[in-house]
C-alpha cells in the first residue's frame, strides 16, 4: 500500500485512540485491514473500561477480528497502531500471523518491535512480520505526551 493510504488509516487509529482517552485510558488506537486494504475492525485501549490488563488496542482488535471472521490467523492483514507494540502485543501479533505492522510512534519504554526489543526478528519468532514505522509519528507522539501531562498515574 502507499504511504498516504497508511496515513489515512492511521488517522482512523488516532480517532480510536482519542475515544480511549475519553474513557480514561491511555490513547492508543488500532485498525486491522484485509488484503484489499478494507477495514476489518478498529478499536482502542480498553484496560480501564474492561478492568483487563491485557485489553491493549492491538489485543482488542485481534480479538474482535477473530470473533468477526471466526479465525485467529490473519496472514494477509495489516495492523495499524498508533504506538509501537509492547512485548505482549508483539507476541500476539506474531501468533496471529499478521502480515504487516504499521505503527506511528516508537515506544522508548516498552517497544518490543524495534526500540527496546525486536521480537519480530528474534530467534523466538517463527513468523516473518513486515514492519513500517513512523507513520504520522508526530501526531501519535503528541497525543500520548499530552495525555500523560494531564493524566499522571
Amino acid at each position: 500500500m502507499l504511504r498516504s493510504v497508511w496515513e489515512l488509516w492511521m488517522d482512523e487509529a488516532l480517532r480510536e485512540a482519542q475515544a480511549s482517552s475519553h474513557q480514561g485510558d491511555v490513547p492508543i488506537g488500532a485498525v486491522l485491514l484485509d488484503s484489499q486494504g478494507k477495514l476489518i475492525v478498529a478499536g482502542g485501549n480498553r484496560r480501564e473500561q474492561d478492568h483487563d490488563p491485557s485489553a491493549h488496542a492491538e489485543i482488542v482488535v485481534l480479538r474482535a477480528a477473530g470473533q468477526k471472521l471466526k479465525k485467529w490467523r490473519f496472514p494477509d492483514a495489516t495492523l495499524i497502531v498508533t504506538l509501537e507494540p509492547c512485548a505482549m502485543c508483539a507476541g500476539a501479533i506474531l501468533q496471529a500471523r499478521v502480515k504487516r505492522l504499521v505503527y506511528g510512534a516508537d515506544d522508548p519504554k516498552a517497544g518490543a518491535v524495534r526500540t527496546v526489543a525486536n521480537l519480530p526478528d528474534s530467534p523466538l519468532s517463527f513468523h516473518h512480520l513486515e514492519v513500517v514505522a513512523g507513520i504520522r509519528e508526530s501526531a501519535c507522539r503528541i497525543l500520548l505526551q499530552d495525555w500523560f501531562k494531564n493524566n499522571v498515574r
